[in-house]
């Protein structure tokens, strides 16, 4: 098993990503953020709620003020342990108390808030109806860059999660295939990242035959068979950050088209990471890969953007895709995985997590790209 390389992140850590997000905030003409649980609190505070009900637990920041958590009474203690409390305030609340009325108190009468996309509609109306001339944006919209440019602890543990999906990899490429069902080799592989030291599963897309065609087909009862071209995409949490990585392996020898249209997706692969360089939109990443698949005659065949953010969750901001004129900057880490779908015959699709360095890109991801034969 690997051993776990977690870092221990400080409460001066998270009071700085804190200070951080309030200032950017403010920047963005924003009066503050409210901050639901999921990724960004937990980002922000190390504070995961032992449950996510209807009782309202929010982050409120704002710039030149201390951060505060408001947190029903019954979960403080929990709270109180989390990295980050020692660097806000905790606000609990007892139930029969109006928890809308105690944060209001903590916001601008006519404030505009940036607000976690996965905040439920139910605590939102009530600020809205308690602050009534307050008004919110997503997240998302406000700040998508928020968590995208990871530090060195960060980005070292990115690099623990990617060496993990690594070592499945090279375990799932030595189990029977032919003769067994899609939804089987799913299970090998979540029980191998696992093992690798992943406490999260968020996918193990094991997609043969005709169904490799579906980019984002679910393992099912398909029985693999020889002369299948199988495409592997699986990936989780390690740690608390993320990996994410595709390969497309062939049950026996494959035929020269299929090792021809292998060749083009790796070819777009490796144009799609040598684009990567600070100072360089994100489209660029797309247009890379893309141009090398319409060049060889398969553009309409290539239907997903190039690659999509991850960190402490498996798809974000930034997305490599045409449009998107951000540019990239060192720490940044994200995806590349082009590929190719021939509908009713086969697909293939290559992906490795890249990180933005001073002078290019690096790899998280260094399995071999060729096409790998397997039984």
């Amino acid at each position: 098993m690997t051993e776990s390389t977690a870092a221990s992140f400080t409460a001066d850590d998270y009071r700085a990503r804190m200070e951080r997000a309030a200032r950017t905030a403010a920047e963005a003409g924003l009066a503050g953020l409210l901050v639901a649980p999921g990724p960004d609190m937990v980002w922000l505070t190390g504070y995961t709620p032992p449950a996510v009900t209807e009782r309202l637990t929010l982050l409120v920041l704002a710039d030149g003020q201390d951060p505060v958590l408001v947190v029903p009474a019954l979960e403080a203690p929990d709270a109180q342990q989390a990295a980050g409390a020692p660097a806000l305030t905790l606000r609990d609340w007892t139930d029969g108390k109006d928890p809308y009325a105690a944060t209001a108190a903590l916001l601008g009468p006519s404030g505009r808030y940036g607000i976690s996309d996965n905040a439920w509609a139910l605590h939102l109306l009530a600020l809205q109806q308690a602050v009534p001339g307050s008004s919110y944006m997503s997240l998302t919209e406000a700040l998508p860059m928020l968590r995208a440019v990871k530090d060195a602890a960060e980005l070292d543990l990115m690099t623990a999660a990617g060496a993990a999906a690594d070592a499945t990899f090279e375990e799932i490429r030595n189990v029977p295939f032919a003769g067994r069902r899609e939804s089987e080799v799913a299970a090998d592989l979540d029980r191998s990242l696992r093992r690798h030291g992943h406490e999260q599963v968020d996918f193990t897309i094991v997609a043969s035959g005709p169904n490799g065609a579906n980019p984002h087909h679910e393992a099912g009862d398909r029985v693999i068979e020889r002369g299948d071209m199988v495409v592997l995409d699986f990936g989780g949490l390690k740690d608390g950050y993320g990996s994410d990585t595709s390969r497309t392996v062939h049950v026996g020898e494959p035929t020269d088209e299929e090792r021809r249209v292998h060749d083009i997706v790796r070819a777009a692969q490796e144009a799609g990471f040598q684009a990567v360089r600070p100072g360089a939109a994100c489209q660029d990443v797309d247009r890379a890969a893309r141009a090398v698949i319409a060049g060889a005659g398969y553009g309409e065949y290539f239907i997903h953007r190039t690659g999509h953010g991850i960190g402490v969750t498996t798809h974000e901001p930034p997305y490599m895709i045409e449009g998107e004129e951000r540019p990239l900057v060192p720490g940044m880490c994200f995806s590349v995985e082009p590929g190719i779908y021939l509908p009713g015959r086969f697909g293939v699709r290559i992906e490795d997590i890249v990180t933005v360095t001073e002078d290019g890109g690096r790899r998280l991801n260094t399995t071999s790209r060729e096409l790998v034969i397997v039984e």
